[in-house]
């Protein structure tokens, strides 16, 4: 498969070192394109529930091919989030082509875009942060239920299902967030003057124009590589969701020789086993 050359991706909410992180589909995607800048909005590694027992060799590797843009001079730009949030004390690390940051403003063909994880909406995070850590360790415990279920459900040749974006759908409240969370994003990017704003953080993949009556912005979400399994891309002067389909992929796409000759640089496992020391 040849590379899509792409202006700008932007990814969130992958979850790595968690049981519902889509991170083989991830790497395959990661590898299907040339980015020239790479914005990874919140919530890459889940150090919430980060585990000596649980980071499997697709997560590493999605590691790897970070790293391989950032070798190869793409720069890459990690935005820290809610379930990241221990690096936020390691904010505005400048390595060149690598930088960790809170947020982001980038100018795009003359247009200021304001790039964020958006946890900062989230009332749960700010009043009850035990509750939200005891929430996102029920969700990732769905999620792994789920996905054996859709195991079974693939053998038996029906549709996947999934239990959270059912549960979202149908409780009032879930929908509620989300507007709530999307227009007071808007909102206050309108006020700063941004003719994007960018978030992660809720799931939900998402690009529309919100207008109030002090003006318009579009709002984007990245969504997730949990369940939407979503990034957003921007080429030629527009925005587009991408959709990760299997189907556009072959076996041939699941060879890592590309990445593999970082082994020798860097082993992530315990790179992650020293910085939990520092952190936690």
């Amino acid at each position: 498969m040849s590379k899509r050359e792409i202006d700008i991706v932007v990814i969130s909410d992958v979850h790595l070192g968690t049981y519902g992180s889509h991170a083989k589909e991830l790497l395959k995607y990661l590898k299907s394109i040339k980015p020239k800048m790479l914005i990874l909005n919140g919530d890459i590694i889940d150090i919430w529930q980060f585990s000596k027992s649980y980071f499997p060799e697709d997560h590493m590797k999605v590691i790897r091919k970070i790293l391989k843009f950032v070798t190869d001079g793409v720069p890459v730009y990690y935005l820290t989030g809610n379930h990241d949030e221990m690096l936020r004390k390691f904010a505005d690390f400048n390595l060149g082509v690598f930088q960790l940051l809170n947020k982001l403003v980038l100018n795009l063909d003359g247009n200021k875009a304001w790039v964020f994880h958006g946890d900062i909406f989230d009332v749960t995070m700010q009043h009850s942060k035990w509750l939200a850590k005891l929430g996102a360790v029920g969700y990732d415990t769905l999620i792994h239920i789920n996905s054996i279920t859709n195991w079974f459900l693939t053998k038996m040749g029906k549709k996947k299902y999934s239990f959270s974006q059912k549960i979202k759908a149908s409780v009032k409240e879930a929908v509620k967030f989300i507007n709530q969370f999307e227009q007071t994003a808007a909102e206050l990017a309108i006020e700063k003057g941004y003719a994007f704003v960018i978030c992660g953080h809720i799931h939900h993949p998402e690009i529309r124009e919100i207008k109030t009556d002090k003006g318009s912005v579009t709002y984007l979400n990245s969504g997730d590589w949990v369940e939407s399994l979503t990034s957003l891309e921007y080429q030629n002067g527009v925005w587009d969701i991408y959709k990760f389909d299997a189907s556009q992929f072959t076996k041939e796409d699941d060879d890592t020789h590309d990445i593999e000759n970082l082994n020798d640089m860097l082993d992530v496992k315990e790179l992650f086993e020293k910085f939990k020391q520092e952190v936690v």
